[in-house]
């Protein structure tokens, strides 16, 4: 019977759940907002639910609708909130001078993404010293599992069954970044098999993406290493150059951790 209770869901955890989801749609939306219609379709809950928490979500300073667009963001609370926890976290300490060594010697743009939920957050980005840079990905930038080169690379070095899960849960998101479940399965099998992820079209066309995945200390993956280049810096020479040096930063990242 106290097995029985504890799997019971707990009174108000559905809605707390839920405008969690609302919230984290929202920030994917950044500066720009996010339609009503979009948070209905990214989350599946119902037009009428979404209105319910947005509104009670704005009444709170969680959220702010632009009356230009309609569209509903992030509220300046967010940041306020924010400040109780200004330090900076383990994964960025431990990463800060493999980033800038690793950086260096590729000269293309290196991008720090963490999982976060089902998404993944750009948390840290280094601009390289070759003259044409990849810049298509800003720090703060939120997407689904498995849109992104690092989501990919990330889901990769997960359990199959939990990374199955996790693509299931976004497959309505999939459609607002022209991606669809077959293509990211196939993706996130070739990538086991590789050891790291390759993306051969870019976020932005004419570019090229690499990722390798980095893991807790529980073992589990918790954000990846990209490097991103125009199509000519990783041809079939300079690609496993690079794929190494990215496997050796995630290991030094990990042993740190």
């Amino acid at each position: 019977m106290r097995a029985a209770r504890a799997a019971e869901p707990k009174p108000g955890a559905q809605a707390i759940r839920r405008a969690l989801a609302v919230l984290r749609i929202l920030a994917s939306g950044r500066e720009q907002g996010v339609s009503l219609a979009e948070v209905v379709r990214a989350t599946g809950l119902t037009r009428p639910t979404v209105h319910r928490i947005v509104h009670v979500l704005i009444e709170e300073g969680i959220v702010e609708r632009n009356e230009r667009t309609g569209c509903y963001a992030v509220g300046g609370q967010v940041p306020e909130l924010a400040l109780a926890r200004p330090s900076r976290t383990a994964l960025l300490v431990a990463a800060e001078d493999i980033l800038d060594r690793t950086s260096r010697q590729v000269g293309d743009t290196l991008f720090l993404t963490v999982r976060t939920g089902n998404d993944t957050l750009c948390v840290d980005r280094r601009i390289g010293s070759h003259p044409i840079q990849v810049l298509s990905i800003q720090v703060g930038a939120r997407r689904p599992l498995g849109v992104s080169s690092a989501g990919v690379a990330i889901l990769a070095a997960m359990p199959a069954p939990e990374a199955r899960r996790i693509v299931a849960a976004n497959e309505k998101r999939f459609a607002g970044y022209r991606t669809d479940v077959a293509t990211i399965v196939a993706q996130i099998a070739l990538a086991r098999r590789r050891g790291y992820n390759l993306r051969d079209v870019g976020l932005v066309q004419g570019t090229k993406s690499i990722s390798t995945w980095i893991k807790s200390a529980d073992g589990q993956p918790a954000a990846a290493i990209t490097v991103s280049a125009v199509r000519g810096r990783l041809g079939p020479r300079r690609e496993p150059e690079v794929a190494e040096i990215l496997l050796k930063a995630a290991r030094s990242i990990q042993e740190r951790l």
